[in-house]
């Protein structure tokens, strides 16, 4: 619960930063009992090697900037997870959300030994685009309705990166 405040307070500073990319918020959504179930839902998902969930941290200050998640894992015959993530608007465009994502996919193929990362953005989102290529995503394909953001199901593209794509090129930040 210790990083309730700082949670509730950039998601509420954030709020029509993210609200045209994310689903519709319950009314309940930046409270402390919502924030207690959520936490409580994530271990719960990890213990059962369904999902992994992080707060990004500022290095410098250790600031929460955003959050990133590998859920729905799959094993068997996949080996493959979906990457799912979210920025205070005060820190994007910065390169946080990079160095996390890179980290993720270091965590995912190293540590849970996964053979694919899937994500899925909407096509009028440039910023996610370009994080995604950025960090050796591929582009796969087009998907009609799939997500209902923010009240309306919306198109994605899908994109992919697979443990053995070369890893991009650093850029510097």
């Amino acid at each position: 619960m210790r990083d309730f405040v700082a949670w509730a307070s950039l998601r509420e500073r954030s709020r029509a930063f993210l609200t045209p990319w994310e689903p519709t918020w319950p009314s309940d959504d930046l409270t402390r009992g919502s924030f207690r179930y959520r936490v409580r839902r994530h271990a719960e998902e990890m213990a059962r090697d369904e999902a992994y969930s992080f707060f990004v941290f500022r290095e410098a200050d250790d600031v929460l900037v955003g959050g990133l998640t590998l859920g729905h894992v799959r094993r068997g015959v996949s080996q493959a997870a979906t990457l799912g993530y979210w920025m205070g608007e005060p820190y994007a465009g910065k390169g946080y959300m990079s160095r996390a994502v890179r980290a993720a996919l270091d965590y995912a193929f190293s540590r849970q030994r996964l053979h694919r990362v899937e994500a899925a953005c909407l096509p009028s989102n440039a910023a996610s685009i370009r994080l995604l290529e950025r960090n050796g995503f591929h582009q796969e394909g087009f998907a009609r309705a799939y997500l209902n953001i923010n009240g309306q199901w919306r198109d994605h593209l899908l994109f992919a990166r697979l443990d053995s794509d070369p890893s991009p090129a650093r850029r510097p930040l």
